[in-house]
């Protein structure tokens, strides 16, 4: 268990800045960075999961965290797709969808158990500012 008091200490945090810094790495390079549709959403998609992770947390109640939440679950989904696109149209190697791939949906499971933990945890109605203690395993 760990307790976070800012939403820069939460793993799922760091893993989906992670994701979002090699996605910006590999849509700037040959014809990915040509594609301006799939190039902006696929960041966006990305951008979001860190965002809603960040704006969550920093809401006043526990429900409206995990709607948050659920929003950046959403996210991740949206990003895996787009990856297949991007694979599928030679913009990405294999190697590189599977290194994005592969951490979104780390993200995504963490997301989900991060989820299940808050839920179980019916008598915390408000995120305080010193934080919310969870265990998520991926």
């Amino acid at each position: 268990m760990a307790t976070a008091k800012r939403f820069e200490e939460l793993e799922v945090w760091q893993r989906a800045k992670d994701l979002t810094n090699l996605i910006y790495k590999y849509s700037t390079e040959g014809v990915f960075s040509r594609d301006f549709g799939l190039r902006d959403q696929t960041r966006r998609a990305a951008v979001s999961i860190m965002s809603n992770i960040a704006e969550g947390f920093e809401s006043q109640t526990q429900a409206t965290f995990i709607r948050y939440l659920g929003h950046a679950k959403a996210s991740a989904g949206e990003l895996r797709a787009q990856l297949y696109i991007a694979k599928d149209q030679g913009y990405i190697s294999e190697e590189q969808f599977s290194e994005m791939f592969s951490l979104a949906e780390i993200c995504s499971k963490q997301l989900s158990k991060f989820i299940q933990y808050l839920e179980s945890q019916p008598n915390a109605r408000r995120v305080r500012e010193e934080g919310i203690t969870y265990n998520v395993e991926h």
